[in-house]
């Protein structure tokens, strides 16, 4: 029965949508959808904890009970339109319509009214016309600061007329025609009010949000908005060129070369105090390096206009500079990236708005490789970077390429000898790449002379056994790959490898009684399921005898742990097969990051050779019945 429910309330909700004029009306008609079984016309709303804000449901909030990262609670109201019968269930009656004036008694814009009564307007409200109405709520006066009311309702209320003429535009204009982007002339000396229409169903006028659209007049139409709002007049680089606070943004970068043109920008403006936080060595770099200062401030600037009322999750957007910024909320502040890092929201300019920051944001493609692997997860890669004398690579504007294993990825002692200063230097390959364009068997020469080969597998990018565990981070002359792995470079053939480790013994011995020795030294791309001396071990005395005595049969045991091609740990997945030299078939499947060939587990992945890869394997492969095969 539940099923069927939910079934339905879908179809219902798919068939509404689908006609819906607008995301506003969207949304509106899905609290209409939630609320339907309280009765007719009641919408759901949700409303933040603790708080008196308010707003109608879509899908994603309604399951998640949270907006701006608090949690909601659900409260029924009247649709727009409709109001109680005592007794009766829902909202079964239609308000009726009076003029504008007595409109705003009944839907919580009293303050409104009351001022347009001081301020003569109550007639014009009253009589013939159509008007819009952006109505502050009565919780919007009382947020007014005191001197800023005292000047409006004084001067023989000349101001107080002004404003609210500047709330009204001189014609009908439901929420369907305010679209997004656009501009109404208000009755205030003709100066424009700015409506943007956003996806998720908030309208904002002057960055205010409509709380109860559409409140219907016989005069004219009602929007009761959260808060007053102002004329604007001045464009985004005058908001920029008048502060103080602004001083290092505008005399340091010229930004106001960036936002000549026309459009709908949202910059994210960094105060004097944000400048002052970022090493004076790493600004002096940036401030006197073109490009770097170019993508420094494109990525302060997002390509739409967002004001901080249309936020209610983050979201990820567009900066002019090409890469995204998340732009979220928490509470009532609003955050970039996670951080509530914003000082003061919504100085609207006729071409965008300003949000004042107290961080600089500096993208990646400003940053030399050492900024690029800090505040990261491969703090410790950068610390043996440094360590290891490589900071001039680091720091400069050479073309490189560097390969950054995640934190998790050391283990043992990570004193800076020798071997460890050889190591890391063949972490940073001689160009700078990107991860796009690797192509399998592709060979990319280190710092320290040593060539690593290029894996391309289905689920997985590798360079040698360190596969790509990130996105690339691309600087201003280099790149940082992140990889899951410390790489280790090949140092010999196969052989070489399994004499090198006296935990093959046994199976080097064996190798050669089945006359193996000169195809594991031999070039070429080998994936070795290497039996450890434990895995001999499991075989009885009287078998290994056997097979010692047999170098047929023994190179075909052998060559059955010998797949075609080369595969690291980091390129299986689920249900991965490989041909052996002998049989048909090796399965390979990963638990619990633990590889597995034909159900054993590999007890040592990723030895390196020049000629392939070994992985350690405590028992002898046998073939796996076809029933069993998948159940790896």
């Amino acid at each position: 029965m539940m099923n069927v429910c939910v079934l339905v309330l879908g179809l219902a909700l798919v068939l509404t949508l689908c006609v819906a004029r607008s995301p506003y009306q969207a949304v509106l008609q899905h609290s209409r959808i939630r609320g339907r079984q309280q009765g007719p016309n009641v919408c759901a709303m949700q409303q933040l904890k603790g708080t008196d804000k308010k707003y109608f449901t879509n899908c994603k909030q309604w399951y998640h009970r949270k907006i701006c990262g608090k949690p909601t609670v659900i409260t029924y109201e009247c649709c727009p339109g409709y109001e109680k019968i005592p007794g009766e269930k829902g909202c079964p009656a239609a308000l009726p319509l009076v003029n504008i004036y007595n409109t705003l008694g009944v839907v919580g814009a009293s303050t409104t009214q009351m001022y347009s009564e001081r301020a003569k307007l109550r007639e014009e409200i009253e009589g013939p016309g159509s008007f819009t109405f952006f109505a502050p709520s009565n919780e919007a006066w009382a947020a007014l600061p005191t001197e800023i009311l005292d000047a409006l309702v004084s001067n023989v209320n000349i101001e107080l007329l002004n404003a609210l003429h500047y709330h009204m535009v001189n014609r009908r204009l439901t929420s369907e025609e305010l679209r997004h982007g656009s501009s109404f002339a208000s009755m205030y000396q003709d100066f424009h009010v700015h409506i943007h229409h956003y996806s998720n169903g908030i309208v904002t006028v002057n960055c205010a949000r409509l709380i109860k659209p559409d409140q219907h007049a016989t005069n004219g139409i009602v929007h009761v908005v959260d808060r007053v709002i102002t004329a604007v007049s001045n464009n985004v680089n005058t908001i920029l060129d008048i502060d103080d606070d602004l001083e290092t943004l505008r005399v340091s970068t010229r930004v106001e070369k960036t936002l000549t043109t026309c459009g709908q920008y949202t910059v994210f403006a960094p105060t004097n105090e944000a400048f002052e936080k970022i090493p004076q060595e790493t600004l002096n770099r940036i401030l006197g390096d073109p490009v770097a200062l170019r993508d420094l401030l494109n990525y302060h600037i997002l390509k739409n206009m967002q004001c901080a009322e249309s936020i209610v999750s983050g979201t990820p957007m567009e900066t002019l500079q090409g890469t995204v910024l998340e732009v979220g909320c928490d509470g009532d502040e609003m955050t970039l990236n996670g951080k509530a890092i914003i000082t003061k929201k919504d100085q609207l300019g006729t071409n965008g708005v300003v949000h004042y920051i107290n961080e600089l944001l500096i993208p990646d493609s400003a940053k030399v490789l050492l900024e690029l692997a800090e505040s990261s997860s491969v703090d410790t890669a950068a610390k043996l970077f440094v360590e290891a004398g490589l900071t001039p690579h680091l720091t400069g504007s050479e073309a490189l390429t560097m390969l950054a294993p995640l934190d998790d990825a050391f283990k043992g002692s990570l004193t800076m000898t020798p071997d460890m200063r050889k190591l890391m230097i063949n972490h940073i390959i001689k160009e700078q790449l990107s991860s796009k364009s690797l192509y399998h068997g592709q060979e990319l020469e280190t710092l320290g002379g040593l060539k690593l080969r290029v894996f391309v597998y289905r689920n997985n990018l590798c360079i040698e056994n360190a596969c790509i565990a990130a996105h690339d981070k691309t600087g201003r002359y280099a790149t940082m790959f992140t990889v899951d792995k410390v790489l280790t470079p090949p140092m010999g053939t196969v052989m070489d490898v399994l004499k090198a480790d006296d935990r093959f013994s046994l199976l080097v011995g064996a190798i050669q009684t089945a006359g193996m020795t000169e195809l594991l030294n031999q070039q070429g791309a080998l994936t070795f399921f290497a039996p450890t001396n434990d895995a001999f071990n499991t075989i009885s005395p009287s078998e290994l005898n056997r097979l010692m005595r047999n170098p047929q049969e023994l190179s075909g045991v052998l060559r059955y742990h010998l797949g075609e091609g080369m595969l690291v740990s980091g390129g299986v997945s689920s249900h991965t097969r490989i041909k052996p030299l002998q049989g048909e078939k090796l399965e390979l499947g990963v638990r619990n990051s633990t590889v597995y060939v034909n159900k054993i587990p590999v007890a040592d992945a990723d030895l390196m050779a020049t000629n392939g890869v070994v992985h350690a394997i405590n028992n002898v492969i046998k073939p796996l019945r076809e029933s069993n095969a998948l159940k790896i």
